[in-house]
């Protein structure tokens, strides 16, 4: 291993283009679609037949049958069977954390390459029974004969075949992420009207990115797709202000389907590796992942579910020695137009950053001309564990595209967490 840190060079990376749960993609599975990023990546960076040293992701809709998720992806592309397939899950997190993992790696000189990946899909989720079905089925498993398994079935009651609804709620307290998200935007008043304008900008930027040629670097055709579904050129801001709420019903709700990110189907990989193995491999290097983190906090306690970024921006700046202000663009996850919102405005209150941040002063605004620049999860869609890959290959070609530069990404997850990353550009990275 080397003794010394080595810079993590961010080389670039693809995705397919993402769909709304139950159109497209409906009949594509995980493993189809990460197969399809990351041989995206492998057509594109010229890797066909190469070894990889890590290939780790995975996704958070997942069926019992995809526990060796990454190395099945990787068996099912053109890299050297050599390459080895990690499969782990953070929630939204996921192939953020991924890649945080890898780059840490090559950093100490453990490995010289790897891609961080994400693929989910809520078209294809598992069906769950009742346990006492389940243990009937485990039961009957275990039988040798027809004869045998019927006895087994003999008298299963008709409740114990009602399938059990998927449903993404906390297990600590029985609320969605839109219930939570909706509790933020009350205690920290964030108003519909802002709400409905921050989604109406990540539209329209997504949609410009298409047309200027900025996706066309990054999104690949899969199964007959070759852009976002989601993506509304067209959207108008009175017609987002006529759509009812949907996680609090009442006159105090303000969280619309419009205003928070829809279910979506997809995948997004991001190729990692040392200054030396992309000097070799011919590849120039985008930007560097300079340094990443991530927390959770006391969600439960009132913190807010979806608060945690807050605290692990704080702590990276403070680790770097940078201000909030010190950027050229400001990747934070749309999760829900409150939800960015909230955090913006916590990071201006100068109680909640003494509180919850330790900090004697507020960190301060952001220029919002350098938020989501390209667009965001409300528009592009949110395929949970691809999230991260894909604003990471987003941020790296933003900062490449400008020759100069420092970017910010902030990601909220399940369970009250939040993952940052720092990500600078080439000439940043030598100052």
């Amino acid at each position: 291993m080397s003794k010394s840190l080595r810079r993590v060079a961010i080389l670039g990376g693809k995705r397919t283009p993402f769909c709304r749960s139950g159109t497209l993609y409906a009949d594509q599975s995980n493993l189809d679609m990460m197969t399809a990023a990351l041989n995206g990546v492998v057509e594109a960076y010229g890797l066909k037949g190469q070894h990889i040293d890590e290939v780790v992701g995975g996704s958070v809709m997942t069926h019992s049958k995809d526990w060796n998720l990454a190395r099945e992806a990787v068996l099912g592309t053109k890299l050297a069977t050599s390459t080895p397939g990690v499969t782990m899950m953070q929630a939204c997190g996921t192939s953020l954390q991924a890649a945080m993992g890898i780059a840490a790696k090559i950093a100490t000189g453990q490995i010289e390459s790897g891609i961080a990946v994400g693929s989910d899909t809520t078209s294809d989720v598992p069906i769950v029974f009742s346990k006492k079905f389940s243990q009937r089925l485990m039961e009957m498993n275990k039988k040798k004969t027809m004869l045998d398994k019927l006895k087994v079935l003999a008298g299963t009651r008709p409740g114990e075949l009602i399938p059990l609804p998927p449903a993404a709620t906390e297990p600590r307290t029985g609320l969605s992420m839109g219930q939570h998200c909706e509790l933020m935007a009350k205690n920290w008043q964030i108003p519909r009207t802002e709400q409905d304008q921050l989604a109406y900008e990540s539209h329209k930027k997504a949609a410009a990115a298409y047309a200027d040629g900025h996706m066309d670097d990054l999104v690949i055709p899969f199964s007959g797709v070759f852009r976002d579904n989601n993506v509304r050129a067209d959207i108008e801001l009175d017609k987002l202000a006529e759509l009812k709420t949907v996680f609090d019903k009442t006159e105090t709700g303000t969280m619309t389907a419009a205003n928070s990110t829809p279910l979506t189907d997809g995948a997004a990989a991001v190729l990692l590796s040392s200054e030396d193995w992309a000097t070799e491999h011919k590849l120039p290097v985008q930007a560097y992942l300079v340094d990443a983190i991530h927390i959770g906090n006391d969600f439960v306690g009132g913190d807010g579910l979806l608060m945690a970024p807050t605290i692990a921006v704080s702590k990276l700046l403070k680790r770097n020695g940078l201000t909030l202000q010190d950027f050229d663009f400001y990747e934070i996850h749309e999760a829900f137009a409150a939800q960015v919102l909230a955090t913006l405005k916590a990071w201006e209150d100068p109680e909640y950053c003494k509180n919850a941040l330790g900090r004697d002063a507020p960190l301060g605004s952001i220029d919002r001309s350098k938020l989501n620049v390209k667009g965001s999860s409300i528009a592009v869609g949110h395929p949970f564990a691809a999230t991260g890959a894909r604003v990471l290959a987003n941020i790296a070609k933003l900062l490449s595209d400008k020759g100069s530069g420092r970017g910010l990404i902030s990601i909220c997850t399940a369970g009250g967490m939040g993952v940052a990353a720092i990500v600078e550009a080439p000439s940043a990275s030598n100052t």
